[in-house]
């Protein structure tokens, strides 16, 4: 069993940033890969991006690549998700996921039914 739960969402402007993070419970949140989605009002949940057990490997969607940057803290059993230059249509609420099914895989998912538990999310909110 895991449960995620973030924080660190907010109201920004455009341009501005925020870092949300994701603490995890379990024993197991080294062994697995950790997700980022988010869903827009009137949209469906779509990927953001993916790291690694290890963090050595990453996946960015092409709408936040250069702008996103993912990390985590295994000792801290914490993902993380610095958030630069912010857009409005970034406006979602942003949730973590967590894949407990490949434990040590090089494989990192991008589609939401490859993960197995989710957090509550986050609101982010970008004026314009």
């Amino acid at each position: 069993q895991v449960q995620l739960v973030e924080s660190g969402g907010g109201l920004v402007q455009a341009g501005g940033s925020l870092r949300l993070s994701c603490a995890a419970s379990g024993r197991t949140f080294s062994t697995h890969a950790m997700g980022w989605f988010r869903q827009a009002p009137g949209k469906e949940r779509e990927f953001v991006v993916a790291i690694s057990w290890n963090g050595g490997r990453t996946y960015y969607a092409d709408s936040v690549k250069g702008r996103f940057t993912v990390s985590r803290d295994n000792s801290k059993n914490t993902v993380y998700l610095q958030m630069n230059s912010l857009k409005p249509e970034d406006t979602a609420v942003y949730y973590c996921a967590a894949d407990v099914r490949h434990p040590f895989a090089f494989h990192i998912g991008t589609a939401a039914s490859e993960y197995d538990y989710w957090g509550q999310g986050t609101q982010v909110t970008v004026s314009s």
